[in-house]
Parts: structure tokens; C-alpha cells; sequence
């Protein structure tokens, strides 16, 4: 080969090389004719300031950049690790088991790089229902379980033995969005968005407060009441049930000895019955033996017993026919030094208990009527009042946002997520750590994060934003579940 065609072999070989490319996307070094190996610069930890229910896992995955500009997921050489809170248990994949409230740092580690995330583990509780002598989670999940008293099949779980720890209701999945609780029955309510609204009832069923068609004893397994699918709102009372469908007719069945069914009969309804044909109803609250329902005018409607004024109507004269409470309030009298009737009282809220009622109206004041005996009103007298009567506000520049009547209790949470009880504490039902009744509200504790509350006839729920679940009072029938072997419990605790 002479000297030109070797030349000309070998442009032609250096030309064919240089065409080939390297690893990682990187140019080829001209000095050395290698293609240097892109590195790491930073490592991301997703998802981001993540938030998982206790007991719950998750997956997470360390992205990281190169310095050729790529990204991909590290699977090899890293190290996953936890801040040190111990409310977290962490894998050599990346999964994370929340095993206890509260907050941590998940890191991933390569080498020298670092990428680091939050992780917020909260309780899984997002509603509780108190009732007799029985109580109902739902878990933010969907699903439902329950403890307490169960003679009559209440918790759901097939059985009718009482249960002291977390008893899942049986089977019907975990679509639950609303429960809610008599003195021995529970009404549930599943999601609408993925079950179209379905009814389901357990429990005591004597008088038709299941709407199961039947007066059966009990029912200890979920039954769907009818085959409607559009119910957005039920109550229930001692053992009667009332209920709004979609199209805003109000429905009832149960006890009505009363009239507390709103029909304009006194008969016992064993399946649900329309009251009335006004189609405006908007929600619902059941006492005992008595109903209140709001309209979309937020005027509030009240029947059934009155013997303590608690229809709010001025009087303690029964009805059987959902009647408009007049309002009596702000020191507004005529000539004569009687007070001035303003007739349609309008709430945002309502909740009815045993023999009283609370509301809630759009300037976040609370209003109370009914029984009093025990101070449940909250108006500094032990005097029952048949008209809504104003509680004092403890703090003038905070406006109450949630309230539950009891048996002949109430609690109530202001703006601010401080909470606040008053009447009856024969079992500790305030939680203010003594079992003095109280006429006026008495704040509970120091916490600020309270967002759920739910009263019961002797006991009481609460929920904080952390999604914790917290019970106190009467525990003889287990109703307080694992929160302590003692049968009265007299301040706010944590269930486990």
C-alpha cells in the first residue's frame, strides 16, 4: 500500500469513529477519543409532602439528574431513610408503613447526593357518630366499624354481642359517606358518587326504625332499605329515622306515638313514608322523639313531641306536621313588654338531642331551645326555653362553627378549633375532668385543631385535624371502646 492510500484508510477509519456514539448522550473527548459517563447531580423524592393514613403505606420513588441533563429513577446503590420521629417505617425500596400520627423527612441517599421529602401520617378517622350506648367510625377509607353496646345487632358485624375494640361492619365494601346513630339502631348512608345514594340499616327494629318493610326485632347485618338510590341526608331519633332524597322530598319511618314522623298521623311507618309534598328540604336532624328539618330558605321546621318547648315554636303543644319555629330574640319587645315574634328562623345548621336543640345561624351565632334542665342550653339557667334563645359566646370575635345536642349535653367548636361543653356531666360527658354540671360553655382542654364532634346520650366524640379520634364519659356499655377499661372517663383521650 503506498503512502497516499494508506492515508486515505486512514481518514476514512477516524471518520467511521468519530460517527459512533457514546454512552449517557455525552460528546467524545478529542484528546483521549472516550465518551465520559454522565453522573449524578441531584436526586427528587416523590411524591411531595406526601400525607398517608395511619396504618396505610407508601410508595416512594428517587428520580434523579444527570449531568448530561437526563433524568431516571434510581433503583441501585440508595439508601432510603427516616428523620427519626418514629411515626414511620421505612424499607430498602422506598415503601413507608405509617405506624403512628405525626411528621417525618423521607430521605434518599446516593453517594454524596441527598434528596429529601416530606411525609405527614395523620389518624384514619374523618367522622364519628355517638349514640345510645354504641358508637360508629368511618375511616377515610370508606369503611365503617363500630363498639359498645350490641344486644340488638347495632355494631353490624352479624353478632349481637357487645364489643370493646374496633368491630368492622360486615361486608357492603367501603363506599360508606354518612352514619348515623339511634338509641339502639344505626342508618348509613353510601357514597353518592359511586353507589347513587343507597340506604342501610341494622339494629332495633320494634318499631320500623330500619324502613326495612317489617317490624322484626333486630337486624344484626346491613340492610338496604328499599332500592332508592338518592338519599342525600337521614337522622335518626330513639327509634325513629327521617331522610332527604335528592329531589328535596322528605321521607320518615319508625315510632311516630308522637308525631314525630311529620305525616300527620300518630302511626308507626315500617317503610319510608313521604311527609308532606313540599320538595324544598335540604337537611335534617332527629331527637328523641321529636324532628327538625331545614328548608333551602334555611328557615327551620320542627314536630313530633313539645312537652319541653323543643319544636322552638313558643309553645309545648305537639305537632305531627312539620311546622315553622318562630324566633325570640335580641331583647325585641312590644308595647305591652312581651317579646316580638320574628317568624321563620333561619339556620345554616341544626342538631337535635334528647330534649334540645342547637343551631348554628350564617353569623356564626348559636342559638338553643328546648329542655334545660340540666343547662344544655348554655344560657347561664337551668329554665327550659321553648323559642331560640342566644348562648353566649365566650369569645365575642370568634364565631361558633360546629354543635351537637346529646341526651342533655352539648359540644360545640368554635372558629378557632378550641372546643366548648355544657349541661349535664353525670358521667363525665363535658370532659372538663369532673362530673359538675355546667350551665355556660366551658372550653375543654387547650388544642386548637378540633374539627369533628359528635354527642352522645351519655359520652362524647371528637376528632382533631391530625385525624386522631379522642371519646370521653360514660363507658359501662363499652361505648368508649379501647380507650380505657374504666367505666367513666373524664377527660378528652385518644383511642389508640
Amino acid at each position: 500500500m503506498n503512502a497516499t492510500i494508506a492515508h486515505i484508510f486512514s481518514l476514512c477509519l477516524l471518520a467511521l469513529l468519530g460517527a459512533c456514539g457514546g454512552g449517557g448522550g455525552g460528546t467524545t473527548d478529542t484528546t483521549t477519543g472516550t465518551t465520559p459517563v454522565a453522573t449524578l447531580v441531584s436526586l427528587a423524592v416523590t411524591p411531595a409532602a406526601t400525607t398517608i393514613s395511619l396504618g396505610t403505606s407508601q410508595q416512594f420513588v428517587a428520580t434523579g439528574t444527570y449531568s448530561d441533563g437526563k433524568s431516571a429513577a434510581v433503583t441501585t446503590g440508595i439508601t432510603w431513610s427516616l428523620g427519626g420521629s418514629r411515626v414511620a417505617t421505612i424499607y430498602t425500596g422506598g415503601k413507608v408503613d405509617g405506624i403512628a400520627i405525626g411528621s417525618d423527612t423521607v430521605t434518599a441517599t446516593v453517594g454524596s447526593i441527598k434528596g429529601s421529602t416530606k411525609l405527614t401520617v395523620q389518624g384514619p378517622y374523618v367522622a364519628v357518630a355517638a349514640g345510645g350506648s354504641h358508637t360508629m367510625v368511618r375511616k377515610a377509607d370508606g369503611s365503617l366499624s363500630g363498639w359498645g353496646l350490641n344486644r340488638s345487632g347495632q355494631l353490624g358485624d352479624g353478632t349481637t354481642s357487645d364489643k370493646s375494640v374496633l368491630t368492622p361492619v360486615y361486608g357492603t365494601g367501603t363506599t360508606w359517606s354518612t352514619v348515623v346513630l339511634g338509641d339502639f339502631h344505626t342508618i348509613a348512608l353510601k357514597d353518592v358518587k359511586t353507589t347513587g345514594g343507597a340506604l342501610w340499616g341494622w339494629g332495633f327494629n320494634l318499631f320500623g326504625q330500619l324502613g326495612t318493610g317489617s317490624s322484626n326485632d333486630y337486624k344484626a347485618l346491613p340492610t338496604q332499605i328499599g332500592t332508592d338510590k338518592t338519599w342525600t341526608a337521614v337522622s335518626t331519633g330513639r327509634a325513629h329515622t327521617v331522610a332527604v332524597k335528592a329531589d328535596g322530598s322528605l321521607w320518615a319511618w319508625g315510632r311516630n306515638v308522637d308525631g314525630q314522623l311529620g305525616d300527620a298521623t300518630n302511626l308507626d311507618r315500617f317503610v319510608p313514608t313521604a311527609v308532606g309534598a313540599v320538595k324544598l328540604w335540604t337537611g335534617v336532624s332527629a331527637g328523641s322523639n321529636f324532628s327538625m328539618g331545614r328548608q333551602t330558605s334555611g328557615v327551620i321546621y320542627g314536630w313530633g313531641a313539645n312537652d319541653r318547648g323543643q319544636l322552638g315554636n313558643n309553645s309545648t303543644t305537639a305537632w305531627n306536621v312539620p311546622t315553622p319555629i318562630n324566633a325570640y330574640w335580641d331583647g325585641k319587645v312590644d308595647a305591652t313588654g312581651a317579646p316580638v315574634a320574628l317568624s321563620g328562623f333561619t339556620a345554616l345548621t341544626i342538631s337535635a338531642g334528647g330534649a334540645h336543640v342547637l343551631a348554628i345561624r350564617s353569623n356564626g351565632a348559636l342559638y338553643a331551645w328546648g329542655a334545660n334542665d340540666m343547662g344544655q342550653l348554655g344560657i347561664a339557667s337551668t329554665v327550659n326555653t321553648s323559642y331560640p334563645a342566644l348562648v353566649p359566646s365566650p369569645n365575642s370575635a370568634v364565631d361558633w362553627a360546629l354543635a351537637s345536642a346529646g341526651g342533655a349535653h352539648s359540644i360545640a367548636v368554635m372558629a378557632d378549633g378550641t372546643l366548648w361543653a355544657w349541661g349535664s356531666n353525670s358521667d363525665g360527658q363535658l370532659g372538663d375532668g369532673s362530673m359538675s354540671d355546667s350551665a355556660v360553655p366551658i372550653q375543654i382542654g387547650n388544642s386548637k385543631e378540633w374539627i369533628y364532634v359528635s354527642a352522645g346520650k351519655y359520652h362524647t366524640f371528637a376528632i382533631k385535624s391530625d385525624g386522631s379520634l379522642w371519646g370521653w364519659g360514660r363507658n359501662v356499655e363499652g361505648q368508649l371502646g379501647a380507650i380505657s377499661n374504666a367505666t367513666t372517663v373524664l377527660t378528652p383521650t385518644m383511642y389508640p
